[in-house]
């Protein structure tokens, strides 16, 4: 899946950070939620899995978007 067929839900002119390269919140064509944040080390998740870390201020941000 590309960026391009995603939509953004956070870091949209808040002025922190570039275009791709912070903390950011998606939402698929079917509704699901891609994240993007630091790679954590917090446990070891199964294969085909990973964990990300992002501030509590952009999953605020996303369910603002989506108006949750």
């Amino acid at each position: 899946m590309a960026r391009e067929e995603l939509t953004r839900l956070t870091g949209e002119g808040n002025g922190e950070c570039n275009q791709n390269d912070c903390p950011n919140m998606y939402r698929t064509a079917g509704g699901s939620i891609v994240v993007q944040g630091a790679v954590s080390t917090a446990f070891a998740p199964p294969d085909g899995e990973g964990l990300v870390e992002i501030p509590e201020r952009v999953l605020r941000e996303a369910f603002h978007a989506l108006g949750w």
